[in-house]
């Protein structure tokens, strides 16, 4: 089994996210009323050139497109105002966004009707106008039915009455050209909304059976769940269909305790994924769990990733405390062990595996650096938790330490490859001598990092472990990953300040991921903060907790936390390939659907 296997289910999630990134790719707000006087200005004074080559008509074209933008931005904000006020999606920025796009397809209907107009007649100007009056209701109850989370009768008026209003500058200058509003054009103007609404409402049809048929859930629905969550951070929507969606599994959790005079430190590794993003499912219980054991304990906790990937994310902010309340009343048990090895480490082909043992507990630590290390499969911790009972030891926490990144994807290591590297790493531990350690320990949250940044709320935490003369450090950054090289220079860093060997590891929280606009959807650590201020915060940390060192007695325990809903592999595929094959039933239909409605309309618009 290659470890490109464990990543496909990341990539086809972060494939997801990046289909809806562009969705959001809007300009500010000053930009988006700019853009419409320049296209409604533009538009009127471009057609009345074209069209008569006077003056006096260019100036008149010139006062209606003024017009035609007041009316649009006056109706943009009363529609904003009266029919979306409680839309949490919409405010006023992206309801004139949707105009924007809606004027921008009417002037291309209107210039071309201009050219025509100029040398077939003002009615050929008029059909192409009033035709593209037609898409821009068709594109405008696209997005609005596709989007909104208001009533229907709501989202239809928002809908259709810009584009009514619109209209008026229109009526105003055929008329003031002699041209008489007919009954065909009124009767086109009453079935336009009407056959645009059909033919949206099919069109949104199709791309919910796509959702019914692959999750039963209708594609549209859960699309407004995601924008929620995207642009206003609601999870709840979301989350209510991972539950049901979701499937009952249990869930170990690895506990390594160290404690002193008082409550030392916990190391923490469950088998649950923090993801999938943002503030869904698991993406914060590396922060939420670390900053329970501390503030209801007393212990400096490190939440560390174990051997899983996307398939055990949590479902919900429910499991979350679910977990977290369990891991809090399973922290009871006694550390009794007071010896441990001194770390040791084996590198084999790409793989670098680091060992330390604590009386009868194993910490492992798996990197692929300086190459890209992403999720490893669950195989690997149940093989090298069965290798550590060989060795008489009664409990093992695997750690991937997820902590570089560059352009390329995860080179494809063979599950032997990584066994081969732990069972040598476990042999060389198991035959060191144990002696007294000593743990020292210390958080700084920096505040200069954001989750734009890349930095969960997680913050930066350093364990030292004295044994003998060596001394060790484990530095835990809450973030996605880290820029390839960067952990190197941590550990040169680490060296200068007298301590002997170490290993830097991310949580893979995915508080970070969806946040920011980009080809991941995230900034991994060190991609776009100030490296020296960050290896400066991680100094502070090692010396504090170099100052904290103490005597210190050990103890592991693997607990279960009994039917945790998590997303399972086969659904989180599912919704992953739902988004791909939603737009390609999109593609395949647009053009046939609307075309066809548009030849319908063109050939009412002959009468006109």
């Amino acid at each position: 089994m290659k470890v490109a296997t464990a990543e496909s289910l990341s990539r086809s999630m972060n494939s997801a996210v990046k289909h809806y990134a562009s969705l959001f790719r809007l300009p500010s707000y000053e930009k988006v009323i700019l853009l419409q006087a320049l296209i409604c200005v533009g538009c009127w004074t471009c057609s009345t050139l074209i069209l008569f080559h006077t003056i006096e008509r260019v100036l008149l074209g010139f006062s209606l497109g003024w017009l035609l933008f007041v009316i649009g931005f006056s109706f943009d904000y009363l529609s904003n105002t009266l029919f979306l006020r409680n839309d949490p999606i919409y405010d006023l920025r992206r309801t004139s966004t949707v105009s924007l796009f809606s004027l921008g397809l009417w002037f291309l209907f209107i210039l071309f009707g201009s050219a025509l107009g100029s040398s077939l007649g003002l009615s050929w100007w008029i059909r192409l106008v009033l035709l593209g009056f037609s898409g821009v209701l068709i594109l405008r109850l696209t997005i609005f039915l596709a989007s909104s989370s208001t009533s229907l009768d709501r989202t239809v008026i928002t809908s259709l009455l810009q584009p009514f209003s619109c209209l008026l500058p229109f009526l105003l200058f055929w008329i003031q050209m002699g041209y008489s509003i007919s009954f065909s054009m009124c009767f086109f103007l009453a079935l336009s909304p009407i056959v645009s609404f059909f033919s949206v409402r099919s069109f949104l049809f199709l791309l919910n059976r796509v959702g019914e048929q692959t999750l039963k859930i209708p594609a549209l629905s859960l699309f407004k769940a995601f924008l929620l969550n995207w642009v206003v951070g609601l999870n709840a929507p979301f989350e209510e269909f991972l539950e049901r969606l979701g499937e009952e599994q249990d869930v170990n959790v690895s506990l390594l305790k160290f404690d002193a005079n008082k409550p030392k430190v916990v190391i923490v590794v469950p088998s649950v994924h923090p993801g999938p993003f943002k503030n869904v499912g698991s993406s914060l219980l590396p922060s939420l769990l670390k900053t329970a054991l501390e503030e209801r304990l007393g212990y400096v906790a490190c939440v560390m990733l174990g051997m899983q990937g996307h398939e055990l994310d949590l479902a919900s902010q429910f499991q979350n405390q679910k977990v977290i309340n369990h891991v809090v009343k399973s922290m009871g048990f006694e550390t009794r062990e007071s010896t441990a090895t001194p770390s040791v480490k084996v590198s084999h082909d790409l793989v670098t595996v680091r060992c330390q043992i604590f009386g009868k507990a194993a910490f492992l630590s798996f990197t692929l650096a300086p190459n890209t290390t992403e999720d490893l499969p669950q195989e690997l911790g149940l093989f090298v938790r069965q290798e550590s009972e060989k060795h008489g030891l009664t409990c093992c926490a695997a750690v991937n330490a997820h902590n570089s990144i560059n352009n390329t994807l995860q080179m494809p290591v063979a599950l032997e490859t990584l066994e081969a590297a732990a069972v040598a790493c476990l042999k060389r531990a198991t035959l060191l001598k144990r002696l007294p350690f000593q743990v020292g320990a210390s958080t700084i949250i920096p505040q200069d990092f954001s989750l734009e940044d890349g930095m969960g709320a997680g913050g930066i935490t350093v364990t030292t472990v004295k044994v003998d003369e060596q001394k060790t450090a484990y530095v835990v950054i809450d973030g996605n990953n880290m820029v390839s090289g960067l952990r190197e220079k941590i550990l040169s860093v680490l060296q200068s300040l007298s301590i002997d060997e170490g290993e830097v590891f991310t949580t893979d929280t995915h508080s970070v991921s969806a946040v920011i606009l980009g080809k991941r959807g995230y900034h991994p650590i060190g991609e776009v903060m100030d490296n020296e201020k960050l290896i400066d915060y991680i100094k502070e940390a090692a010396l504090k907790a170099l100052s904290s060192l103490e005597p210190a007695k050990a103890a592991c325990s693997d607990i279960i936390i009994p039917k945790v809903k998590v997303i399972g592999e086969k659904r989180l595929f599912a919704l992953s390939l739902l988004i791909e094959r939603s737009l390609q039933r999109a593609r395949r239909v647009v053009i046939p659907l609307f075309g066809s409605i548009g030849l319908v309309l063109m050939l009412f618009l002959l009468l006109v």
